[in-house]
């Protein structure tokens, strides 16, 4: 059953309450028969219907509680650590559940710089210029930075890290080729392999 088919059959239920002769018209407008309005009504959720309501529950969760300034990468890192999510999750699954959700990431843009290629995107400051922590895996910070090597600098690598803002202790860190999704949530999740079971507010710069 079509996701139109079972979004239709839930409205024509509810505005026919109390109204006689109400259903067979409306199921004559979605041209639609009575006995397949009432299988798919009373139908039961499959398995993978159910991992997705959940899935887009948990989404909309975190993303609303990083105030709406974390994107796929973070969010897959929290949704792996959610303990009301039971199933493997990936970035593929995220970036279509924020799709169907119509969820983008609050970020404000960099001045462009002309030495620059490319321009620069950071996350609103979520933290509000509050740094004051009283214990471990409250605020995570993590950032990156482009460090070049080899004679006249030829190569160049990228570093990132991930720090709880309680002791200023680095969590972990990852070194890469290039500044990508992947290696973000690489970086991440050896930090949660060394905290354990946490979910502290993830600020990056």
């Amino acid at each position: 059953m079509s996701k139109q088919h079972r979004l239709s059959y839930f409205a024509i239920n509810e505005v026919s309450q109390g109204k006689r002769g109400a259903v067979s018209t409306l199921l004559a407008v979605v041209g639609v028969s009575r006995q397949a309005y009432y299988k798919g009504l009373n139908r039961e959720e499959t398995a993978w219907e159910t991992r997705n309501r959940q899935l887009k529950e948990r989404t909309q969760y975190w993303f609303d509680f990083h105030h709406q300034g974390i994107g796929a990468g973070n969010l897959l890192v929290n949704l792996q650590h959610d303990e009301l999510i039971d199933f493997p999750v990936t970035f593929k699954m995220v970036r279509r559940v924020m799709r169907e959700l119509g969820l983008t990431c609050q970020i404000r843009v960099k001045k462009h710089s002309r030495h620059k290629e490319n321009e620069q995107h950071i996350q609103d400051n979520v933290l509000n210029q509050n740094f004051d922590v009283d214990s471990p895996n409250q605020v995570w910070l993590s950032d990156s930075t482009e460090l070049t090597y080899g004679v006249n600098n030829k190569y160049k690598v990228r570093l990132s890290g991930v720090l709880d803002l309680y002791g200023r202790r680095l969590l972990s860190y990852n070194l890469s080729a290039t500044e990508t999704s992947a290696a973000e949530i690489e970086v991440f999740q050896r930090a949660f392999e060394a905290s354990g079971d946490v979910h502290p507010l993830v600020h990056t710069d």
